[in-house]
């Protein structure tokens, strides 16, 4: 019988350490050893999935090819193991609440009382194993959120306690990331803050087998003796995680440090192979050593927080190691650009993203950008709420439809170049009820996203209740405005272009949810590989 091993990943003294790039950094070190592997991400805020957050609360929303809204941490799972993640890959503790409350309201407790041991844990421990009992996976990785010792964690800890006892110690073993902070007065790398934390984890009746120690400076023998003392880790099992360069380099750290050894032995697994990163090397090489440097302007109303478009940054840098040039983001709120003059703040940029997005904060700032990148035959690159400001700024600018808009800014527009999806006018809930996930798109031949992609179809994710007129299309393509993918289901325009502009493309889906680091996404290649040509060509007049 195929026995699937578990790693549960806590983290200790401060939140944002990077549980999820250890995660999947390890992940990617057993999967380059032909083991089969895939992470979990387990939220302890009381949300059912972060849909309905603010992206100043918790960054980008995340979406599977299944359509769950998850965290972002599953956009770096993806991208570093290059296989598409699913609705079992997040659990939240609100979905855990209202399963349990839907089943007690079912009577399916036999009129017990509901407690969080063992309904909770129960429901908890069904979940993290739904992946592993599959059968498709020989390892499987779950991370916990949050820190050890927070309230909203507890039962999370409690329940890997149980799994623990129940699998036994040669199919289950906890990682724990932590600090070492560095004091400048006394020169010297502080191990108390991580006795502290494993104390506390080891209160919850859980002993850490690995010690992930994140540090400014190289960790030394004496500081490993000291913490496999007092931790009661062993001393090969201490990994140092020294701060890097990009988050890129994490895995090659981890080989060093021997990570993934260090856990193959503990779970009695055996080395199939040597650990093969020959590909993510070559990506990394072109990534260190670019050939060009271009500056793109990302266009959101997010921009103080860089998580809330982490997908669209991750997928530029694939894209231009792709293409090996170092691509700097101009970070640009769009809410200034409807007090500032726009070619001011744009004269300098080699290519244009208009970021998604909701609600009608920054939205003529948005309109004005697409405006200067179509008018100075700048590459631009629409996504989502971005497609719809290139058609409203379309309608108002070439068609003369002034008060052209979409109905989520003004429903009182005459011309509702967008509106509110059919499916959707009867729909009063926010959370998990928008088009999600991956839908066809049929791609007319000989256009820019035909080239790029290299096909006549493709599946793409989508997030978003709004979408294309198609009372206007008519009307925009013979002004220059093509619709080059379509649904073929629901006949949605997915794709927008502008022909006699040298690359001017917008897409109703999120192309950045499937780019990863072997695979980059073919807009993003393709989008990059415009901004290049024209700076090289702004360059030399």
């Amino acid at each position: 019988m195929h026995q699937t091993k578990y790693i549960f990943v806590t983290g200790g003294v401060t939140s944002s350490l990077g549980k999820g790039i250890i995660a999947a950094s390890l992940a990617k070190l057993l999967q380059a050893k032909d083991y089969k592997v895939t992470i979990q991400k387990l939220d302890p805020y009381l949300n059912v999935d972060p849909g309905t957050l603010n992206p100043y609360e918790h960054g980008e929303c995340y979406v599977t090819e299944d359509g769950a809204e998850t965290d972002l941490d599953l956009g770096h799972y993806e991208r570093f193991l290059d296989t598409p993640t699913s609705q079992a890959n997040n659990v939240t503790t609100g979905l855990v609440y209202q399963s349990v409350i839907n089943k007690e309201r079912k009577g399916e407790y036999l009129g017990k009382t509901v407690q969080i041991i063992p309904h909770i844990t129960d429901e908890i421990k069904e979940r993290i194993q739904l992946l592993g009992e599959t059968g498709e996976y020989d390892i499987v990785i779950t991370e916990i959120g949050g820190t050890v010792g927070d309230i909203e964690s507890l039962p999370y800890v409690e329940s890997v306690r149980q799994l623990l006892w129940e699998m036994g110690h040669e199919n289950a073993i906890v990682i724990h990331l932590t600090l070492l902070p560095y004091l400048p007065t006394s020169g010297e790398l502080k191990t108390k803050p991580t006795q502290h934390s494993v104390k506390s984890l080891m209160q919850s009746g859980v002993t850490p087998d690995v010690l992930v120690c994140r540090t400014q400076y190289h960790v030394n023998d004496e500081i490993r003796n000291k913490l496999a003392l007092f931790c009661n880790v062993q001393k090969e099992a201490i990994i140092e995680s020294i701060d890097a360069e990009t988050i890129y380099d994490v895995p090659g750290l981890m080989l060093e440090e021997g990570l993934d050894e260090v856990v193959l032995k503990k779970l009695k697994l055996p080395h199939y192979k040597k650990t093969n990163l020959d590909k993510w090397n070559q990506f990394l090489f072109k990534f260190k050593n670019p050939k060009n440097e271009i500056t793109v302007g990302l266009i959101g109303k997010y921009v103080e927080l860089h998580d809330a478009y982490k997908s669209i940054v991750e997928s530029t840098i694939h894209a231009g190691a792709e293409n090996e040039v170092k691509v700097i983001i101009k970070w640009i709120h769009s809410e200034d650009l409807e007090v500032e003059n726009v070619s001011d703040i744009l004269k300098d940029v080699h290519g244009v993203i208009v970021a998604p997005g909701f609600g009608t904060r920054g939205i003529e700032g948005k309109i004005k950008a697409v405006q200067f990148a179509r008018e100075n035959k700048i590459p631009f690159f629409g996504i989502c709420l971005g497609m719809q400001m290139a058609v409203i700024e379309y309608a108002r600018n070439v068609l003369g439809y002034k008060d052209a808009n979409s109905t989520e800014m003004d429903k009182s527009t005459s011309h509702p170049v967008i509106d509110l999806m059919e499916s959707q006018k009867e729909i009063t809930n926010k959370g998990g009820t928008m088009r999600l996930g991956a839908w066809e798109c049929k791609l007319k031949p000989d256009s820019i996203v035909s080239k790029a992609y290299a096909s006549k179809n493709v599946m793409e994710r989508h997030r978003h209740r709004y979408e294309f007129n198609n009372k206007y299309l008519d009307k925009l393509e013979k002004a220059g405005m093509h619709a080059t993918g379509i649904n073929p289901e629901t006949k949605l325009v997915e794709i927008i272009e502008v022909p006699k502009h040298p690359w001017f493309v917008g897409v109703q889906y999120h192309p950045e949810y499937k780019s990863t680091v072997l695979n980059p996404h073919p807009l993003f290649i393709d989008f990059i590989k415009a901004s290049l040509e024209y700076s090289l060509t702004n360059r030399k007049q």
